[in-house]
């Protein structure tokens, strides 16, 4: 059981969750209160392209029907959480283990600078240096 430290109220997970990255280590409460979780960490969603259905079920596909061959990278940035923060968490709930897991706060729209670090497309962002976010201003 958690002892509530840390814990921000379902109002608002973060001071600035769309401009801020969660701290490693920092306990907070699911938005519905129904559990609490311990970040682990920043993440991204990836999409799996191996995990494409096959054989086709040919629905309305406008006569261009997905490449079976898999051209092009496997992993790609999903895009149902690509404007949204991703954590890897461990879920902490009464009574069990805590057990991992990946959390996507969806309510939560990424600012455009905080976006490009998490989604970057741009071959900048592989250098090992960036591994935290560009600072947000202070415009309160």
């Amino acid at each position: 059981m958690t002892s509530g430290t840390g814990c921000v109220p379902s109002a608002g997970l973060l001071p600035r969750p769309d401009r801020e990255l969660l701290e490693p280590g920092s306990e907070h409460a699911s938005a519905g209160g129904q559990y609490s979780f311990r970040v682990l960490g920043a993440c991204c969603r990836l999409f799996d392209r191996e995990e494409l259905p096959w054989p086709c079920c040919r629905l309305a596909w406008r006569s261009k029907e997905p490449s079976w061959r898999r051209v092009g990278r496997r992993f790609v940035a999903d895009l149902a959480a690509r404007r949204c923060p991703s954590y890897a968490v461990e879920l902490l709930q009464p009574g069990a283990r805590p057990s991992p897991s990946v959390i996507t706060l969806f309510p939560v729209r990424l600012s455009p600078a905080l976006q490009e670090w998490w989604y970057s497309r741009l071959p900048a962002s592989l250098d090992p240096a960036n591994h935290q976010p560009p600072q947000p201003e202070d415009g309160h």
